[in-house]
């Protein structure tokens, strides 16, 4: 077993969503183990109100995590997988369509910068814009990966797939 991914999904998604569960089997065939946390009784909340308790559900799955697991994330999960970051050590950030703010959260996105990462994100995101994760990841230098997609980042699939494995393996 190479370690433990924990994969977030969306605001109003669930764990079965198709990124998530398509991360979750190609990270399990490469000998990862994975989890994913189930965010819906906590986005029942609302945008804003749902970032505490999903922090707080995330921060509960790493402190039981033998070593420093992988964190993957879409949107909101990506957000707080972000957030973790800087209360515990991780191995890896692996973000997708990250919004750099939430209406309503005094917190802005931040990662730890001694966490290897990887920012994806589509050229026509209708919900979180290009530009504001173009000018964290030029803050932060992170490398960032645009697509021409939207919000869902669903038709490029294949593609994030593939610099998943890639990502992982410069973890192995």
């Amino acid at each position: 077993m190479r370690g433990t991914i924990l994969l977030s999904h969306g605001s109003d998604s669930s764990p079965e969503a198709t990124k998530v569960s398509a991360l979750a089997a190609l990270a399990e065939a490469r000998g990862w183990h994975t989890q994913r946390p189930d965010y819906r009784a906590d986005d029942a909340r609302g945008h804003a109100a749902a970032v505490a308790p999903r922090l707080a559900r995330l921060n509960a799955a790493i402190a039981d995590c033998a070593a420093p697991p992988v964190l993957a994330g879409s949107s909101m999960g990506a957000f707080v997988s972000a957030l973790a970051s800087l209360e515990h050590p991780v191995a890896g950030l692996f973000l997708l369509a990250t919004p750099p703010a939430i209406p309503g959260v005094d917190t802005a996105l931040d990662v730890r910068q001694d966490v290897p990462a990887l920012l994806i994100h589509g050229w026509r995101d209708e919900l979180c814009p290009v530009d504001g994760i173009c000018e964290f990841a030029a803050r932060r230098r992170l490398p960032l990966l645009a697509l021409d997609d939207d919000h869902r980042l669903s038709g490029n699939l294949p593609a994030i797939e593939r610099q998943f494995a890639l990502f992982l393996d410069t973890l192995a």
